[in-house]
C-alpha cells in the first residue's frame, strides 16, 4: 500500500489546489482554495471560460464576478469530491468583522443559488482577532469556517474558544520564517518548527476536549507531511500527493488523541491577551501580516485579470 493510501487511513487528506485535473487525479476527501490558487487557475487558458461565465452572471460587475469565479471553481470541485470545499473571504477584509460576515453570507448564498447546501462549504477567514470573532458568529448560524493564516498558539486557542469548525496552521511558512531569521539552514522533520507548532496545537486541543479540527497546511517537503501523519486533516499540494503515492514504504502514525504527551495548562484568551501574545510572537505576527498582504495582492491581480476581460 502506498503512503498516500496509508495516510488516508489515519488522516483526512485534502487537496490544496484549485486545479480540477489534479483533484480528479488524487480524489481527496475535501479541497481547499485561496486567492493565490484561484489566480493560478484564472491564468490557465483551460479555465478561462469560468471567468467569462462569472462576468456574465455578474452583469459586468468585476468585484461580484471575482466572488462568482471563486464559487464557480468551488462548484466544479464539489462535483468531484465527496466532502467539502473551502472558499476564502477577501483578505482585504481581514480586520473588518462585519464585512467578513457579510462576504461569507454572500458566498454561501451563491452556493445555495447553485443548489449546494452550506454544509458542503467551509468559509475561509484570516486568523486575525476580527476574523475569529466573525467566524464565531457564523458558526452560530450553522456556517462552518476554516481559519487560515494561522501561525501562533494564541490564534489556535482563540479559534478553539470561538468553536470554529477547522483551523489551518501553516507548517511550511513557519519553517520559512525560522530559516530566514537566524534558525538552522536545514531541519529534520522531527525538529521542524512548523511540525512542532502543529503537534503542540493538536495535543492541546485533544487534552482539553476541543472539537475544532486541526488541518496542517502549507508544506515545504513531504517529510513535514509524514511527521504529522495522524493529524485530523492535512491539506496537501499535488506535488507531495504524488510523492506519497510513489512511495510504498511504511508510514508511521505520529499524532494520536490517545497519546498527547505532557499535559498543557489550559489558556483563556480574551482580546487583550490575544493581541499581547501575538505582539510577543514575532514569527506569528510577521507571517500573518505577510500572508494577508500576499492574498490581498492575489485578489487585486485577479480583479485586474477579470477587468481586462469585461
Amino acid at each position: 500500500m502506498d503512503k498516500l493510501k496509508q495516510l488516508s487511513e489515519m488522516t483526512v487528506v485534502v487537496a490544496d489546489t484549485g486545479d480540477l485535473a489534479a483533484i480528479k487525479e488524487y480524489m481527496p476527501q475535501d479541497a481547499t482554495t485561496n486567492p493565490s490558487l484561484l489566480l493560478k487557475v484564472a491564468q490557465d487558458p483551460n479555465y478561462a471560460h469560468y471567468l467569462d461565465e462569472a462576468l456574465k452572471a455578474a452583469n459586468g460587475d468585476v468585484e461580484d464576478a471575482v466572488d462568482r469565479f471563486g464559487v464557480h471553481i468551488g462548484l466544479e470541485i464539489l462535483k468531484i469530491i465527496p466532502g467539502r470545499v473551502s472558499t476564502e473571504v477577501d483578505a482585504r477584509l481581514s480586520f473588518d468583522k462585519e464585512a467578513t460576515i457579510a462576504k461569507a453570507h454572500k458566498i454561501i448564498g451563491l452556493y445555495e443559488e447553485a443548489g449546494v447546501d452550506k454544509d458542503r462549504v467551509l468559509i475561509k477567514v484570516s486568523s486575525t482577532w476580527e476574523g475569529i470573532q466573525a467566524a464565531a458568529e457564523l458558526e452560530k448560524e450553522g456556517i462552518k469556517c476554516n481559519l487560515t493564516l494561522l501561525f501562533g498558539f494564541a490564534q489556535a486557542v482563540a479559534c478553539a474558544e470561538a468553536n470554529v469548525f477547522l483551523i489551518s496552521p501553516f507548517v511550511g511558512r513557519i519553517l520559512d520564517w525560522f530559516k530566514a531569521n537566524g534558525g538552522q539552514a536545514e531541519y529534520t522533520a522531527s525538529e521542524d518548527p512548523g511540525v512542532l507548532s502543529v503537534t503542540k496545537i493538536y495535543n492541546y486541543y485533544k487534552q482539553h476536549g476541543y472539537k475544532t479540527i486541526v488541518m496542517g497546511a502549507s508544506f515545504r517537503n513531504v517529510g513535514e507531511v509524514e511527521a504529522l501523519a495522524g493529524c485530523d486533516y492535512l491539506t496537501i499540494g499535488p506535488k507531495y500527493l504524488e510523492e506519497l503515492r510513489q512511495d510504498s514504504s511504511e508510514l508511521t502514525r505520529q499524532l494520536s488523541a490517545d497519546n498527547t504527551g505532557d499535559a498543557q495548562e489550559k489558556v483563556t484568551m480574551d482580546e487583550n491577551q490575544f493581541r499581547w501574545l501575538m505582539n510577543e510572537d514575532a514569527m506569528a505576527s510577521d507571517k500573518l501580516a505577510e500572508g494577508i498582504r500576499g492574498f490581498a495582492v492575489a485578489q487585486e491581480t485577479l480583479i485586474e485579470l477579470v477587468t481586462a476581460r469585461a
